[in-house]
C-alpha cells in the first residue's frame, strides 16, 4: 500500500505543476466573466513557452483552471478526386460538357486542366441529380477562368461552387476553349474559413542586387529582404504588403536555406513561389485577384533571406515584409473571475489532459481576454536535476577513470621493472 501511495503521490508532482516551476508569468484581465474567454498567443509565449505549448498553465490562486487550445487556421482541404468527363461538345459555340461525380460525397471547388495559353471566359456550373434531357437542374453560379501568359500574370481555372452533393454537374464555358483543350477535371472541397495570423520577428527594408557572374541562382536584378525571428518561435508564411497603385505584376520569390561559412550558394529552399496582383478588364469581364504571402516548408529560422526575382522590370513598391505565423488562442470558462494568472516556462512539463479541451468546439461568441505585460516568476525556483548521479557529475567519473588509468599503468611499469 506504501509503495502505491508514493508511486501515485510521484505522478500527481509530475502532472500538477507548482508555480515555482515556471520561469514566466503574466496577468488575464477577464473580459466577460459570465461567459467563455479566451487570449491570442503572442510572440512572446512562443518564445519562452514549449514549442507545442505544453507548458502553459492558468491558475486561480493554487487552483488550475482547464483551458482548450486552438489553431485559427481555415482553408482546410480534402482530397482531389478526379472526375470523369461525359459529353464533352459545343452547343450554340459554347464548350460544354457533364461531370460525373458518383463516389464523391461533398465538394465545392473544381478544378480544370486546360491546353490553352492567352484566354479569359467564365465557367457556369450546373448540378444535376441525373442527365435526363428535362432536367435543368440547379444553377451553382459561375466562375472566371484566364490565362495571361503573354503579359507573365499567370492563370486561374478553377470553378468555386456553394458546397454541394449533386451527382453530376454540367459546365457551360463561353467562347475561347474548345472542346478537345478540356484535358481533365478534379473536385475538392475546401473549407471557408477565415485564417487568423499572429506577426512574429521582423524584416529590414528591401535592398536591390545585382547577380554576380559566379551566383547561379539568379540571372536578373532581384531584390533581397533580411528577417530576424526570435529564438523556438515558428514561422508559417510571409506576407508582402504592396502599394496598392502597383498592379499586374507576378514575381518570383525564394527563401534560401542559410549555408553559413560556406562558399558555394546552396540551391535548397525553405520556401518558394509566387507572388502576383492582377487588376484586369477585358470585353467587360473584369479580373481581380492577388496572392501577396509566401507560405514556409521550415517553420523555424532565426534569421533568413527573403530574394524576389525582378527580371528586366523595375522593383516592387514593398512597403512591408512580415513573417507571421498561425494564430493560437486558448479558451477558458472564468466561473465569474475578473482576473487569473497565466504561467509558462517549464522545458520538462507535458502537455495537460482537462476534459474541458476533450468536449472543446470553437466558440465564436467567446470574449476576449487581455494579456498583462510579460514577467519573471518571482516565485520560480526550477526543477530539481532529476538526471542520474553520473550524468550531473561526469567531470568526477573522468577524473576517476584517469586516476584508475594512471594507477593500472604504474602497476604495470613496476611489474615489467621487477620481471
Amino acid at each position: 500500500m506504501t509503495l502505491r501511495f508514493a508511486a501515485l503521490a510521484l505522478i500527481l508532482l509530475a502532472t500538477d505543476p507548482g508555480v515555482s516551476y515556471f520561469s514566466r508569468a503574466r496577468d488575464i484581465s477577464i473580459a466577460s466573466p459570465q461567459q467563455a474567454n479566451y487570449f491570442i498567443v503572442d510572440q512572446e509565449m512562443l518564445q519562452y513557452a514549449r514549442p507545442d505549448l505544453s507548458d502553459l498553465r492558468i491558475f486561480d490562486g493554487d487552483t488550475q483552471v482547464p483551458y482548450a487550445l486552438s489553431e485559427q487556421l481555415g482553408g482546410l482541404q480534402t482530397a482531389e478526386h478526379e472526375a470523369k468527363i461525359l459529353n464533352l461538345g459545343v452547343v450554340a459555340g459554347r464548350s460544354e460538357f457533364d461531370l460525373d461525380l458518383e463516389s464523391i460525397t461533398q465538394y465545392n471547388h473544381i478544378r480544370l486542366t486546360l491546353d490553352a495559353k492567352d484566354f479569359l471566359v467564365t465557367a457556369r456550373a450546373t448540378g444535376k441529380d441525373a442527365l435526363a434531357a428535362g432536367n435543368r437542374g440547379v444553377d451553382l453560379g459561375s466562375s472566371t477562368l484566364y490565362d495571361f501568359s503573354r503579359e507573365n500574370l499567370g492563370g486561374h481555372s478553377t470553378l468555386k461552387l456553394p458546397m454541394a452533393s449533386f451527382r453530376y454537374i454540367h459546365v457551360s464555358l463561353t467562347p475561347g476553349i474548345s472542346p478537345k483543350q478540356v484535358q481533365s477535371a478534379s473536385v475538392y472541397s475546401l473549407e471557408d474559413k477565415k485564417s487568423h495570423w499572429t506577426e512574429v520577428g521582423s524584416c529590414g527594408q528591401p535592398k536591390q542586387v545585382q547577380p554576380k557572374d559566379k551566383d547561379k541562382r539568379a540571372s536578373k536584378p532581384g531584390t533581397v529582404i533580411e528577417c530576424e525571428i526570435p529564438a523556438n518561435v515558428r514561422v508559417d508564411r510571409i506576407l508582402f504588403q504592396v502599394a496598392p497603385g502597383q498592379i499586374n505584376f507576378r514575381r518570383s520569390v525564394e527563401v534560401p536555406e542559410s549555408t553559413q561559412g560556406s562558399q558555394e550558394s546552396t540551391t535548397f529552399d525553405v520556401a518558394s513561389g509566387d507572388i502576383s496582383r492582377v487588376q484586369i478588364k477585358r470585353g467587360g469581364t473584369v479580373v481581380n485577384n492577388e496572392q501577396l504571402f509566401l507560405s514556409m516548408r521550415r517553420p523555424r529560422a532565426e534569421h533568413f533571406s527573403v530574394t524576389i526575382s525582378n527580371g528586366d522590370d523595375p522593383p516592387l513598391a514593398i512597403e512591408r515584409v512580415q513573417p507571421q505565423a498561425v494564430e493560437q488562442r486558448v479558451f477558458f470558462e472564468p466561473k465569474g473571475k475578473t482576473r487569473l494568472r497565466l504561467y509558462y516556462g517549464d522545458e520538462k512539463l507535458g502537455a495537460p489532459a482537462y476534459d474541458y479541451a476533450k468536449f472543446f468546439n470553437d466558440d465564436n461568441a467567446a470574449a476576449q481576454a487581455q494579456l498583462g505585460q510579460p514577467e519573471a516568476n518571482a516565485a520560480f525556483t526550477g526543477r530539481q536535476d532529476d538526471r542520474p548521479w553520473s550524468e550531473r557529475h561526469k567531470a568526477v567519473l573522468w577524473l576517476a577513470m584517469i586516476l584508475a588509468v594512471v594507477g593500472l599503468g604504474a602497476l604495470a611499469l613496476r611489474g615489467m621493472k621487477q620481471a
